[in-house]
């Protein structure tokens, strides 16, 4: 059986970091669909174990969450009447949180966008964070339980809640956005110091998800036909986002300016960790080695 070299699978990975669909990559490599949405699969296993057993005891200030949208299948509207719908079909939310210092992803969830969700997500959060921080999130109902649950009194929170009018005469039309005409900060839990209770830096992450993951790019028909695909394109991208892509205003990847990091990583070190994967599932199935007694 052919195995795509090491090279071919640096540049699938980074064509598919940089916002490339599977059906381009295909055309532009020459590989074939199966083997590049393999490709992904392995990548973004790999990429979830290392976040999960590395981004640990992370020393941030501030952090910032949210939610965005998106959909795999079909939109939720559409569900109930889509052929062959799998169980997970219709609206999928990757919440993420971002140290607003590093500008690190710490921690990511993808799931519905309903009390459970936000629990686990931020019960992810907490777990990862090595101290006291500030943390801002929107007027999401879910958050308050979920903040209270796994942080208690041990956190400065506070919500941030855009208030919106209606959208301008000259701009009305289906895609068109209300006009925020402003803000309000509400204190929750602690002494969060309310001149930076914001969430303009996660807010803006979500542009940089949705410009470097195809899947998330509205009005195409690249969106997420399987969730666990999406969830794995959602774990590439922030390995990449992390620890590879260099910031152009911190001139370093966020894992390096949070310290979780020592080095600037290349899209061949993602490989490297496929490949790792691939070496422990061998071991697995052949069995551990025993020298032969005679």
């Amino acid at each position: 059986m052919n195995k795509l070299g090491a090279s071919d699978r640096s540049r699938i990975l980074h064509l598919l970091c940089e916002g490339q669909s599977i059906r381009a990559i295909t055309r532009v490599t020459g590989a074939s669909k199966n083997t590049v949405a393999k490709l992904l699969a392995d990548a973004g296993k790999a990429c979830l174990a290392y976040h999960d057993a590395n981004v640990r005891n992370v020393k941030a200030k501030r952090i910032q969450v949210d939610e965005i949208w998106s959909f795999t299948y079909a939109k939720q509207k559409n569900v109930a009447t889509a052929k062959a719908a799998p169980e997970n079909a219709g609206d999928t939310w990757t919440w993420t949180a971002i140290d607003a210092d590093s500008k690190m992803i710490v921690s990511y969830f993808v799931g519905d966008r309903d009390g459970e969700c936000a629990m686990l997500f931020i019960d992810d959060l907490r777990s990862r964070l090595a101290n006291r921080v500030q943390l801002t999130s929107d007027g999401h109902k879910a958050y308050l339980e979920a903040v209270e649950g796994a942080f208690g009194a041990d956190v400065d929170y506070a919500q941030l809640v855009k208030l919106y009018g209606p959208a301008p005469e000259a701009f009305k039309g289906r895609y068109s956005p209300a006009e925020c005409t402003g803000i309000k900060k509400t204190k929750i839990e602690g002494k969060p110091d309310m001149a930076h209770v914001s969430t303009s830096y996660v807010e803006r992450n979500n542009l940089t998800m949705r410009m470097h993951m195809r899947r998330f790019t509205r009005l195409t028909n690249a969106f997420s036909k399987k969730v666990e695909n999406h969830e794995y394109a959602v774990a590439l991208h922030m390995m990449y986002y992390n620890f590879v892509r260099v910031h152009s205003k911190l001139r370093m990847p966020p894992a390096m300016a949070a310290g979780v990091s020592d080095r600037l990583w290349e899209v061949s070190d993602i490989v490297a960790l496929v490949e790792a994967e691939e070496a422990k599932a061998v071991t697995a199935k052949r069995g551990p080695y025993r020298k032969r007694s005679y």
